[in-house]
Order: C-alpha cells, then sequence, then structure tokens
C-alpha cells in the first residue's frame, strides 16, 4: 500500500472517531442549497445541497467541474457529515464519502472514482445564510486523471430553508 494511501485510511479512521464520539446539541437546517468554491489542480464551482438526517448529522451532495491548463472535469460527491457546535452560530464539521466523474484532458478523456473526506467550519447567521471553509481530501481511482491524494479547499454559501 502506499504512503499516500495510508495516510487517507488513516484520515478517514481519525475523522470517523471524532465524529462518531463527540456529542451535543445543535441545530441544522432541513435543507441549504448553495456554491461551493474552490481550487483543486485547477479552479472549480460546486453547485452544493445538504439535507439534515437527524440532530447531529446531514449529507451532502456537489455537483462541480474543475477547469485546467490541461483538464477539465466535472463531479459528484456525497458526504455524511457529523456537525457539532462551537459557539454562537458556529459548528464544525467532518465527513466521509465518495464520488464519480468524467474528464477531457485533450485527446485522453474517461471517467473515474473517488472517496473523500470533509472537515470545516461554518457560521450560521440569524438569516438563513450559511458560510463555511472546508478542506475535502479526495482520493482518485484512474491512472490517467487522478491517482493520488488531492487536496480540495473551498469556501461555501448556502441559502437554507
Amino acid at each position: 500500500m502506499s504512503q499516500k494511501k495510508t495516510i487517507m485510511k488513516n484520515l478517514f479512521l481519525m475523522l470517523f472517531l471524532i465524529g462518531a464520539t463527540t456529542v451535543s446539541a445543535q441545530s441544522i437546517s432541513k435543507n441549504a442549497l448553495g456554491i461551493r468554491v474552490g481550487d483543486n489542480d485547477g479552479f472549480g464551482g460546486e453547485i452544493s445541497y445538504q439535507r439534515y438526517l437527524k440532530e447531529y448529522n446531514r449529507l451532502e451532495f456537489d455537483l462541480g467541474w474543475r477547469d485546467s491548463n490541461n483538464v477539465d472535469a466535472f463531479k459528484l460527491v456525497g458526504l455524511y457529515q457529523w456537525v457539532m457546535p462551537i459557539d454562537g452560530g458556529f459548528h464544525w464539521y467532518v465527513g466521509a464519502g465518495g464520488g464519480v466523474g468524467s474528464f477531457d484532458a485533450g485527446e485522453n478523456d474517461g471517467v473515474f472514482a473517488l472517496v473523500a473526506g470533509d472537515i470545516g467550519i461554518e457560521y450560521d447567521f440569524e438569516i438563513p445564510l450559511l458560510i463555511s471553509l472546508d478542506m475535502r481530501p479526495e482520493l482518485g481511482f484512474n491512472d490517467n486523471y487522478s491517482d493520488d491524494l488531492d487536496l480540495d479547499i473551498a469556501l461555501g454559501l448556502r441559502y437554507q430553508f
């Protein structure tokens, strides 16, 4: 097993244990829809949807694109998240999930799969606006697109309803 895959495996385990052992009161909106804009081997944006599951958990789905000098890609990522309050409107969260996508690299194109983690902080305003900053490590499974660990750092803005 490569060093990057071992690091990714340990990161997922750590995120899961943190999320599974942290319990405190908080409120998560039933739905949140917005954008997530970041950089992972090229600038990209995502349409982001979050859905409440239970008191401490939600699902997040992101449909996005990446545009760099050599590759254009579309991807769909789904994450299960544990959300914990910090103070006031601040929360932090961790998550794990996966995704699929397609890419075009000139004469080389195809599909790929990935596993992903997620760790971030968010602020829930008194108006129905949620702003977040997170880091999503992604491990891709396609030698022609991405077969290593990428770190996707992004800013999210979502309307809650």
